[in-house]
Formats: C-alpha cells, structure tokens, sequence
C-alpha cells in the first residue's frame, strides 16, 4: 500500500512561533526532559496528567490560587477531583484584557453591525453584575438566555458567572416547548432576551413565545430584554440598556471552586427529555485554554470565529478565546444570505485567523461549487475548525482546492458532554485526509472493541481510560448520579464510553464513523452510517441522504433515503448506481436493501440529521422528544411508508 501523503505540513517558520513549543520548551525546562515532538508530550501528559495540568494552568496564566493538590482519587474516574483545593473566577480570567482594542466583532446579517472594545464589556458587565446582585443573585442560582449570537449574550453570561452563579442558554429557533424542556430543569432565576432576531433577510419577533415560556417557568423572577431587531417592547421585562446605563467602576468576582458549576448545557434530546449536562468552573476553562492556546495556537490579538447559537457548546467554546486574549467574531443569521459567501467577505474584511464551522456548512459550500480563495484575501486565516458532524475525506480535498493550501485544518470532535474535544488538531502535525490529526492532550483517548480491548487500524468505541478535568460535574436534578454513571461509565468498568464509532490510524490521526447508537448491524456487522454519506452523497443526484437499520426477518437490513436536487426522480437506473457505488466503494454489507426518495430530513437545532428519530418513526415507536427537531414535521415523510413492508 501506497503511503499516504499530509495535504498540509507546517512549515518550520510556524512551528517555531506556535504556542505548543513553547509550552513543550517550559516543560523540558522545569522537569529536566527533552521533549521533541507531539506524540512524546502526549505520552508525557498521560503518565505524568498532575505535572501536565498543572503546567498548563501557569502557562496559559489562569488567574486563582491553584492550591496544593493537583489530583484526588485519581484512579476512579467517576469520583476523581481536580484541583480540589483552588479557587478562581471564570469571568475573570476573560476579562483579563483592559484597554480600547476591539474584543468583539458582531454582525446580525445585513441588519446590525458594531464592536465591543475590552473597556467596554467590562464597563456593561461591573453595571450587569451591580444589578444582579442587587437582585440578590448568590452563587449557584441559575440565570437563562433565550438569545442570538450577539455581544450582549457574552457580557450576560460574564456578569452572572463574575458573581458565581450557573449560566444556561438556548437560541431563539427552540420553540416553547424546547425551551421550557430545558429551563424547566434548570429553575433560572432570572432570563435574559431579545424583542427579535434576523434570519434569511427576515425579522422574526419573539414576544409572543417569550410571554409563553415566561408563563411556563415560575422559577424566573425577572425578564431582561434587549433590543435587537427594533420591536417595540411589549412584555413585563427590564430594559438592557437601563440596566448599563448606571456606571460600575469595579466587578466584584466571587472566588469560586474548581469543581463548582459552571454552565448547563442540554444534551439533544431526541430520546426524552434533556439531559442537563452541568459543567465545572474550572475544568471549563483550563480545557478550553489547552485547546486553544496549544491546540489551535491562538495568540493575543487574533479573531476567532466561530458560527454557532447559544444552543450549542461551540458558543460556550468559542467566547473562553477572550481568556486567551483574543477577539470573538460573533455572526448571527442565516450563512446563505445574502449569498453563500456572507461570511467569507466577513473573514477577509477582519482579518481572521480562525475560521469555525460545522462540516454541514462546508458541504453545502461544496456542492455550492464556491471557491473563496478566487474571490478573497484569507492570508490571515491560518486555521479552519470544523465540527458537528462527520467530514468526508472528499471535503478535505474540497478545502485546500477551493479555500486554502497553507492551513491548518482542524476537523475536531468531543461534544456536549465535555464542552469541548476529545480528538482535536495540531500545529505541529501534517493534516492527513479524511483524519483527525490528533488525540487532545491529557486525555487517555483509546479505542476499544466489543470486549473492551485496546485496538488500532480496528473500527472500535471510543473511550477515555483516565479521568481528565473537563468531565462534568453531574447531570442537573440527577440525585443519585445514575443518569451519569449510565451515560458514560456503564459500557466498560472505570471507563469513560463517549458513544462515537471510530478507528486510530498509524498517524495517532482519528477516523470517526458516526455514532454507535446510529451504526448498523446486517448480518451481526457493524458499519458506520458515516461511510454510506460519504460516498453517496458524492452522486451529483443526491443533496443529502441519511440511512438506518430496519428490523427485517430476524436480522436488520440497510434503508437508505435520499434527497435529490430539483426535477429528478429516483428511477430504477439512479437506485442501480448508488447500489453499484456503495459496494464500490464501501462492502457489500454496505449496501442499502431499500432506497427511497424524500423530500427532507429531520435535523437537529443544531443542524445534526436524526438517525434515531427516523429509526423509531419507521419501527412505529414514538418519537419522545421532537421538539428537539429543527423540523419535527419531516418525520412523518418516513411513517408507514409502503416502500418498506416487504
């Protein structure tokens, strides 16, 4: 077999200047090593994790007492703590950055533009937070946002965390029902919001559903609106711009544990209602600082971008940046409007240097046939994130063809569950096709077969075998810990089973298959839906597709759907091709044994297709969470379909 050869190398020039080196320089120095490359500081991270958290708390700066002992417990991972002696405060340490530069870039589509210097979003948070706790807010209450992507969101969040109290947030596209599934957990205190938001060159009000979801949270004592669209104000809230009207010189930051909450974050929800998925000051903040300062090397003055809502852990992800001294670019709305390349006359009119996205987006992109690089100066642009979903080897070919050669692309995946990435990039490493360039740094990340073995060049589980800060604290309202422990720890004993369908290559690179509850299971072999995708949606017929296992005759048989571009019908000639591809380029086992057209797939909020729910739907089973769906009415194109009754 040929070797294969990296579509990017870095060169020498950015190695020198990269962040990881000089990390691995200090560590070399203080433990007498003599690290050379990434896969020794992995291997030190693992055996030597008190030494190598404790390193990345004193270079990345966090500001705290770190306290005395670094790790308790440690061998069980289920119990272990972190850094059980310290205290910080999460706010800030991203508030560290005190002067007139610009912090934050914000565009509602074509709508609304302004930026926020350092000095002013400490100035809006000292009057916030002055309010909050007027109100009486103590550490550990809990305050919602039902809100855009948009600088207020992020001086919210700053002033109720400077005050140790739990933030939680969703976006303005969760319906009622969505929303209070969410908050009705929680039991906020107080919620932030907006009168309205901009999608697809539209304004869309929101007091209606706010004056729902208020009516359905007795918990919540007070509204905050915020005015965006330019709706006037008809619901019994505080006013934004009264409240950072009344100039605090100083924010109090309440010192807070390591291991106290932090954030509340919900899981999908697409079976039963969502799990609340809390997260620890601390381990928030020090995971999110290794994996951008090291991982994808943000240095003070670059401008991250990341397009994501406050309904997803990339948000909560992407404004930790400002502790590393960087600027957020913030984008609210639609990515296609007023055309698909919206947001790349943003990246070169700010000079960005990283680029996040979802591999949905650079698909569309893709099939778009959009080359950014003909059209627009990116050379500041030095890393392009993208996560999600899974991307297909043939959208790594696609980015360096068509948006750029010299770049570090970071396709990244961990989830929810961490706030954060199990399997990440490197600046230091080449970017193989179709490849995760690397396992993150002090996390024990292995892949385990059905009986729990260690494998490599094997499809297996992926699992973390060592306990790792960013674990959560607990699941909200999960009193005994059971919800937890199942989620995670039931799979293999001691073990943390994160639920992806993975291989590690002879790279230490990560290929990710799907889910394991989404793989499929003919003839007793498991097959990654991930794979069927990537190759049928290379079909010029096809926009998109999504395939399940139905239970056929005592075995389970491949259904595959597919979405085809305008004016085309599924004949018997397109079914004999997709067929002929997938055993091609896949197995026979691939194969689907029914093909049928549909005109959409049910998604997620977050845009992630719902295998499950499509799963349930054709087996008859109710689907108990389709508010979660951006499109709950899609499910029923795949109820009773006569295609699959024989």
């Amino acid at each position: 077999m040929t070797e294969q050869q990296p579509l990017w190398t870095p060169s020498q020039a950015s190695i020198d200047t990269a962040n990881m080196t000089r990390f691995i320089a200090l560590v070399n120095q203080r433990h007498g090593l003599s690290i050379e490359d990434y896969d020794a500081l992995y291997q030190w991270s693992l055996h030597q994790k008190e030494s190598f958290w404790s390193e990345v708390w004193d270079f990345c700066g966090i500001v705290g007492d770190k306290g005395e002992r670094i790790l308790v417990g440690g061998d069980n991972i289920e119990t272990a703590q972190w850094f059980p002696d310290a205290s910080l405060n999460f706010a800030e340490n991203l508030l560290r950055v005190r002067n007139d530069e610009i912090a934050i870039y914000f565009r509602a589509e074509d709508q609304v533009d302004y930026t926020l210097s350092y000095n002013q979003i400490y100035a809006q948070v000292a009057s916030v937070a002055a309010w909050l706790k007027a109100k009486g807010l103590q550490p550990g209450d809990r305050v919602a946002a039902y809100i855009p992507n948009m600088p207020e969101a992020v001086v919210a969040m700053l002033a109720v965390t400077s005050l140790g109290a739990v933030w939680t947030s969703t976006s303005p596209d969760f319906g009622e029902d969505s929303v209070v599934d969410r908050f009705g957990q929680t039991e906020p205190r107080f919620l932030f919001t907006v009168d309205g938001y901009f999608y697809n060159g539209k304004r869309h009000e929101l007091s209606d559903k706010i004056k729902r979801i208020a009516a359905l949270l007795p918990s919540v004592e007070q509204i905050v609106q915020i005015n965006l669209a330019g709706f006037s104000n008809s619901i019994d809230a505080v006013d934004w711009s009264d409240i950072i009207a009344n100039p605090v010189a100083q924010i109090e930051f309440v010192p807070r544990g390591f291991n106290d909450p932090l954030y509340v974050l919900y899981s999908s929800g697409t079976t039963g209602k969502p799990k609340c998925i809390t997260h620890k000051v601390g381990g928030t903040l020090i995971q999110h600082l290794k994996e951008q300062m090291l991982h994808c090397d943000v240095h003070p003055g670059d401008r991250v971008f990341y397009f994501t809502t406050l309904g997803w852990m990339m948000w909560n992800w992407l404004v930790s940046a400002l502790a590393s001294k960087a600027a957020l670019v913030l984008y609210d709305g639609s990515p296609f409007y007023p055309d698909g390349e919206v947001l790349w006359r943003y990246a070169e009119e700010i000079n960005m240097a990283i680029f996040g996205t979802s591999a949905k987006y650079i698909d569309a992109m893709k099939n778009a046939a959009l080359r950014p690089r003909d059209k627009f100066d990116l050379s500041e642009l030095r890393t392009l994130a993208s996560t999600g979903s899974v991307l297909a080897p043939e959208s790594f070919d696609y980015v360096y063809q068509n948006i750029k050669q010299d770049l570090c692309l970071a396709s990244v995946s961990g989830g929810t569950d961490i706030v954060s990435c199990f399997v990440i990039s490197c600046p230091l490493l080449p970017v193989y096709r179709g490849e995760i360039q690397c396992r993150g740094l002090g996390l024990a990340v292995e892949v385990f077969d059905e009986s729990g073995n260690p494998v490599r060049n094997q499809k297996g589980e992926l699992v973390c075998t060592q306990t790792f800060p960013c674990q959560p604290v607990y699941f909200w309202a999960d009193e005994n810990g059971e919800k937890y422990h199942n989620a995670y720890f039931a799979r293999f004993d001691n073990v943390w089973h994160h639920g992806d369908y993975v291989m590690l290559t002879d790279h230490d690179g990560i290929i990710i298959y799907g889910r394991s509850d989404a793989t499929l299971n003919p003839g007793g072999v498991r097959i990654g839906t991930a794979e069927i995708y990537r190759h049928v949606e290379q079909l010029g017929e096809v926009v998109e597709s999504i395939v399940i296992g139905q239970d056929w005759q005592d075995d389970v048989r491949v259904v595959l759907f597919v979405v085809l571009q305008a004016g085309i019908e599924l004949d018997e000639a397109l079914e004999t091709r997709i067929r002929r591809t997938v055993r091609e380029k896949c197995t026979p086992r691939h194969v689907p044994a029914k093909i049928v057209q549909v005109t959409e797939i049910p998604r997620t909020k977050s845009g992630k297709i719902v295998e499950l729910a499509v799963r349930d739907v054709v087996h008859d089973r109710s689907v108990k969470n389709i508010h979660s769906l951006a499109n709950p009415e899609a499910l029923e194109l795949y109820r009773n379909l006569p295609q699959l009754q024989d």
